[in-house]
């Protein structure tokens, strides 16, 4: 398709609609339903099940739950060097590098300031002044449960309601401030190097959202910003600890503060990551 087509049809579909209806779908248990949506899916994306902890694609009992499916415990090797930081999730690199005067490079052209992706809050956005971020993209063929780049202790979560564009290559190209206007949760850690944010943005026909600490949080039932602070739960997970996951595909994206961290000279724009791996070293 034209990409300037492609871009001007996600302005006129009623993309929350849209996104709804295809989570209806994606949580039906239905045989007829879940079992043609997935056998449809697993070949069109060539989906690898001999990683999977349940290697048969029709017994889930949804495609949500096909979709959002374990891996076996040694499909993912975890990184055990105690200062090393490793990938969120599996996928590609879309950007990474500085924060820099506030703002974070999406594409040739186009950026957008961290604390509108924070949801606004330009004091936490301090925070990450002249620090480091990371995007990746989940494609829907990947492992689509994130994981603690590193060790630490959920803060606070911010729930930001927002637009459900496509997030991939094209539109991260031509729509401004895309993972900054999309639908998100931010979870801010407090680690051992400072803080640490990492935002799940959703996206087109992207059922939900959920992390292990709340389970499913969006779709949002407000149209609000919300923060939830946790300083009594004492909600502390260790690195490669899943966080969260997607119900269909998105992006993942981690902030670092300055200074705190140096990337693995490996990885740049369209490098594909496997979660667990070394991303970069502490300092």
């Amino acid at each position: 398709m034209n990409p300037k087509l492609f871009i001007g049809l996600q302005y006129l579909v009623p993309q929350h609609a849209l996104s709804r209806a295809a989570g209806w779908l994606a949580s039906s248990e239905t045989p007829f339903i879940k079992n043609t949506f997935i056998k449809w899916f697993a070949k069109r994306y060539n989906v690898d099940m001999s990683l999977a902890q349940q290697e048969n694609p029709l017994e889930y009992r949804s495609f949500n739950d096909f979709f959002t499916r374990a891996l076996k415990p040694d499909a993912r090797p975890l990184d055990t060097n105690p200062h090393s930081l490793v990938w969120p999730a599996d996928g590609a690199v879309s950007q990474l590098g500085k924060i820099v005067n506030g703002r974070i490079f999406q594409a040739k052209g186009q950026d957008y300031s961290a604390a509108e992706l924070l949801g606004g809050d330009e004091q936490l956005a301090a925070e990450f002044a002249d620090g480091e971020f990371a995007t990746v993209y989940l494609s829907p063929r990947d492992y689509h449960r994130v994981h603690m780049p590193y060790g630490g202790k959920l803060r606070s979560m911010i729930s930001v309601p927002g637009e459900l564009f496509s997030v991939n290559t094209v539109t991260a190209e031509n729509v401004p401030r895309l993972f900054s206007r999309n639908e998100r949760v931010v979870a801010i850690f407090d680690t051992d190097i400072g803080p640490m944010a990492l935002v799940l943005v959703g996206a087109m026909i992207v059922a939900g959202i959920e992390t292990v600490w709340d389970g499913v949080v969006a779709p949002f039932a407000s149209r609000e910003i919300a923060t939830s602070h946790y300083p009594y739960q004492n909600i502390q997970l260790e690195k490669g600890a899943e966080m969260g996951r997607f119900k269909l595909g998105s992006t993942a994206i981690v902030l670092f503060a300055k200074d705190k961290m140096r990337w693995d000279n490996r990885y740049q724009a369209g490098s594909p990551t496997k979660m667990g791996e070394l991303m970069g070293t502490a300092n």
